[in-house]
């Protein structure tokens, strides 16, 4: 029996439009997460260019977080009372400036100022299109649909990982600039295509006052935890995975085009990871075990990739089991958020607090990791990275009875 009469006709519409905006906005990660993996990409070629070593280069790929790292809840709050489209799209453009900016740069600190603009682009996107992502679904599917979100970063930076061949035509200042082109098309792409107002956007609390939004996040021991744990999980991913082209070749003694697209292969299967992750959890599996598996998983491959001498291949395959189980992590943050909010008009605030655990583990992982490695070598990097993801897992798991009340 067919659907017919104006509740059928109007219903096809806005699923068809909720299906767009979903897409589109997994698009505009994807592009933003192009902004994290070009950094290790070009790391060889950072380091000759502007005449830099290890230790000092890896602020390129810390200096994108920044100033989210800083900034995070106060963006996350203000977002509530922001269309979030408008965020998004704001967040596109500040992106392609930054990327641009960064083409142009003649000294290491030219660049650390553009990826920090990059880093703030970025950082409107990631805080905004959760809220996107919760008015353009319905509840039963939404942990698929954040599964399907938190793919933005593997395949975004598994992406760009492929684009390694072209570094020797394009150099990196080349890839700066076809960024910042991509970038600043799909602005408009993305601001046309969205510009049906989704029911239940952040622009509907946006007259509650900023201050108590951020009191009341700060209180809320939820919003620490899903913190803390984006924070362990980011530093611990990117203390490996930000240099893992240089340590597959390493490891492996391949050329950087191989090691390119080989860290592509282990970082895409993080987006595997992700939607596996998203059906796990709609099959009734509980967050905090997916938690602990995910931080135990990364403490073992780290130990086993840097440290225990395997062969190469068996080093790689554990690359790949890293990524495909840590994923898990950020899909759950990002499904539990909505739920462990305090209330609903704190999504973004919730969000941005944990957005800014996120970005203090990306400063401090390849920061941290970069200069150890540079002084002691690479198995040194191994006893801070192990303990972090233990932390983590046992904070799951003392959690875990607060963590699966809110399902």
């Amino acid at each position: 029996m067919s659907r017919s009469g104006p509740a059928g006709s109007a219903a096809l519409p806005r699923l068809a439009d909720d299906n767009l905006v979903l897409v589109l906005v997994i698009g505009a990660g994807i592009l933003s997460a192009f902004q994290v993996g070009k950094a290790p990409v070009a790391l060889q070629s950072l380091q000759i260019d502007l005449g830099a070593d290890l230790g000092a280069v890896s602020w390129v790929l810390s200096a994108f977080a920044l100033v989210g790292a800083a900034t995070s809840l106060l963006i996350g709050a203000v977002s509530d009372r922001v269309q979030a489209r408008q965020a998004v799209t704001a967040g596109l453009l500040l992106q392609a400036a930054g990327s641009a900016s960064g083409a142009l740069a003649e000294s290491l600190p030219w660049l650390l100022a553009a990826r920090a603009l990059e880093g703030l682009g970025f950082l409107a996107v990631t805080v905004a299109a959760p809220t996107m992502v919760v008015s353009s679904t319905m509840p039963r599917s939404r942990n698929r649909a954040f599964a399907a979100w938190a793919t933005f970063m593997p395949v975004g930076m598994a992406v760009i990982m492929l684009a390694a061949p072209l570094l020797g035509e394009l150099g990196w200042r080349g890839l700066w600039w076809a960024n910042a082109v991509v970038l600043a098309g799909y602005a408009a792409l993305f601001a046309v295509g969205t510009s049906r107002p989704a029911v239940g956007t952040a622009s509907q609390v946006r007259h509650e006052a900023l201050l108590r939004a951020l009191r009341d996040t700060l209180r809320s021991p939820a919003a620490w935890f899903l913190a803390a744990q984006f924070s362990a999980y980011t530093a611990s991913f990117f203390a490996l995975f930000g240099f893992l082209p240089s340590i597959l070749r390493e490891r492996l003694g391949v050329g950087e085009g191989a090691a390119g697209i080989m860290s592509a292969i282990a970082i895409a299967a993080g987006a595997v990871g992700c939607i596996a992750c998203g059906h796990l959890l709609h099959r009734g599996f509980r967050a905090s075990r997916l938690l602990v598996l995910g931080f135990s998983t990364i403490a073992f491959c780290s130990a086993g990739i840097l440290l225990v001498p395997l062969p190469g291949e068996v080093a790689y395959a554990l690359c790949v089991l890293f990524s495909f189980v840590g994923a898990f992590i950020p899909v759950v943050i990002f499904d539990a958020a909505p739920r462990l909010s305090p209330r609903h008009s704190l999504l973004g605030s919730v969000i941005g607090l944990a957005t800014q655990g996120n970005n203090l583990g990306i400063v401090v992982g390849p920061a941290v990791a970069g200069a150890i490695a540079g002084a002691a070598g690479w198995q040194w990097v191994v006893p801070p990275v192990v303990a972090i993801a233990l932390a983590a897992a046992a904070s799951a798991y003392a959690y875990r009875h607060r963590l699966e009340a809110a399902r």
